[in-house]
């Protein structure tokens, strides 16, 4: 959210940007009615170039905050005005938020921000340590800590960055290089939260949810396409994300051979290279999981 007012700043230095959370829109709300100030409420939230408002479950089952809202949003798009919100979920899916305000929020682009991947993490940790050792030119780091960090703590970017501020924190107060002995003393909370281990039951679970399945389907004898693809790819998601043998896979998908493993494992990784859709899927499934 920020970075789109900074972008949007930097294309057009007159914005009015206003960014608020959802629940200080309430707040807000409810001060005007309280003290007979809706001309001003009205005047601040009418008038900006662009309104991000986050967190906007948080108005949820709020009738007369959402009433308000409403009218907010249809006075600014009538002026040609910009709007940005986020939520925890799609617009669809916030129990308690009225249909009117679910349509109009389905009515812009709705984009699905995805947990960090690999790459975008190193690059975040890359730019923060620079910034450390800028404030800290006595710490020194060595290569590959910034690699294995990426790599074990994959939750939040928040935490990540915490992570790095406390390294070197800490190195910098015991007089000691930044190495995999000090990560491991110093994060162990950390990163011992970060180990959580991906099951069998869990993928079952999870794929059976998300293509409305039962989880019973994944391990039947059933061979419909509507369930042979989904037990394929979960079977592909175990080997990936579990150390399990084929065989035990096998065995917990119904007691199938490992050949039947071996199978689906291939036959997911030609998809991938060809059909976007089946590549898409199993990398939201793989984040899902990892998360």
């Amino acid at each position: 959210m920020h970075a789109i007012a900074w972008s949007t700043k930097e294309k057009n230095k007159r914005a009015r940007i206003l960014y608020l959370s959802a629940e200080q829109f309430m707040y807000r709300f409810v001060q005007a009615l309280r003290f007979k100030d809706m001309h001003a409420f009205k005047k601040l939230f009418r008038s900006v170039d662009v309104l991000m408002v986050d967190d906007v479950q948080f108005i949820a089952g709020k009738d007369s905050t959402q009433d308000e809202f409403f009218h907010t949003f249809n006075a600014l798009i009538e002026q040609g005005k910009q709007i940005v919100i986020s939520a925890d979920r799609a617009p669809g899916e916030i129990d308690g938020l009225e249909e009117r305000i679910k349509s109009r929020l389905a009515w812009g682009l709705v984009v699905d921000v995805h947990p960090t991947d690999y790459e975008l993490r190193l690059g975040i940790l890359q730019a923060k340590a620079e910034i450390q050792m800028e404030l800290n030119r006595d710490v020194k780091i060595d290569e590959g800590i910034l690699e294995y960090l990426a790599h074990k703590i994959s939750s939040n970017v928040r935490v990540l960055e915490g992570a790095l501020t406390r390294l070197f924190a800490f190195a910098s107060l015991v007089g000691k290089e930044i190495n995999i002995d000090l990560v491991q003393e110093c994060l162990s909370d950390i990163l011992r939260t970060s180990e959580r281990k991906v099951t069998i039951e869990e993928i079952i679970r999870k794929v059976a949810e998300h293509y409305n399945l039962r989880m019973t389907d994944l391990i039947s004898a059933r061979r419909a396409r509507v369930v042979a693809r989904p037990r394929q790819i979960a079977m592909f998601l175990s080997k990936s994300l579990t150390s399990k043998s084929l065989p035990e896979i096998g065995r917990k998908f119904g007691g199938r051979d490992h050949t039947t493993v071996i199978h689906a494992v291939k036959k997911i990784e030609e998809l991938k290279l060809v059909d976007v859709q089946v590549a898409d899927e199993v990398e939201i499934l793989r984040r899902t999981l990892e998360a």
